[in-house]
C-alpha cells in the first residue's frame, strides 16, 4: 500500500466513522420523548439538547473554511452552548445536528490525500490535518455517547439498542460468520 493509498484509506475511514457517529446520535435522539431531549441528570450535566448545540457550534467553528482559517472563529460563543432558550423545539435541534453534520461532510469531501500533512490551526495552535480530523473524531464520539448513555439511561427498559443486543453476541457472530462464508456484506 503507498503512502497515497493509505491516506485515501484514512480519509475513507473518517467519513465513515463520522457518518457513524451521526446515525447512532440520531437513533438515540429518536427514541427520545420531546420533553427527555431537555432532561439533565444533575445541576453540573448536560442534556441531550445542549450536547447537540454544543457540537453543532463545534462543528460550525471546527469545519467553516477548515484549511484556511482558525478553527476557533472570533464569533463563536462556546459559553451559549451550554444555555438552551425557552421555546427550543426537537426541530430544532435537529435542524442544528443536520446543519452541524453538513458542514463535517461538505468540509472532509473536499479533502485530498495530500491535504492531511497541510497544517490547520486550531485556538491558534497548528495541527496537521490529519491531527485536527483526529481530534474532531474523539470530540464528537465522546459527545455521542454522552447522547446515547442519557437516552439509554431516560428509556431505560424501552430502550432499543444501536448495536448487538445483550445476550445476542453468539447469535450475532453465528449471523456475521455466515454472511462472510458467502460473500455477503455484514
Amino acid at each position: 500500500m503507498t503512502t497515497v493509498d493509505l491516506a485515501v484509506h484514512y480519509l475513507d475511514e473518517v467519513s465513515r466513522q463520522f457518518r457513524g457517529y451521526k446515525r447512532l446520535g440520531e437513533g438515540a435522539i429518536a427514541q427520545l420523548k420531546d420533553e427527555e431531549l431537555f432532561i439533565t441528570l444533575d445541576p453540573e450535566s448536560n442534556s441531550v439538547a445542549i450536547l447537540v448545540k454544543h457540537l453543532v457550534g463545534n462543528m460550525r467553528s471546527r469545519f467553516t473554511d477548515f484549511l484556511t482559517t482558525d478553527g476557533e472563529k472570533p464569533d463563536r460563543n462556546r459559553d451559549q452552548e451550554f444555555v438552551i432558550g425557552p421555546g427550543t423545539t426537537r426541530t430544532d435541534i435537529m435542524r442544528w445536528w443536520e446543519q452541524g453534520w453538513d458542514l463535517v461532510f461538505s468540509a472532509t469531501a473536499t479533502l485530498k490525500p495530500e491535504d492531511l500533512t497541510r497544517t490547520v490551526t486550531i485556538r491558534g495552535e497548528p495541527h496537521t490535518v490529519l491531527q485536527a480530523l483526529n481530534r474532531q473524531l474523539a470530540h464528537y464520539s465522546a459527545h455521542v455517547a454522552q447522547i446515547i448513555f442519557l437516552a439509554k439511561h431516560l428509556r431505560s427498559s424501552e430502550w432499543k439498542t444501536l448495536s448487538v443486543p445483550r445476550g445476542k453476541s453468539a447469535e450475532f457472530n453465528a449471523q456475521a460468520s455466515e454472511k462472510s462464508e458467502k460473500g455477503l456484506p455484514k
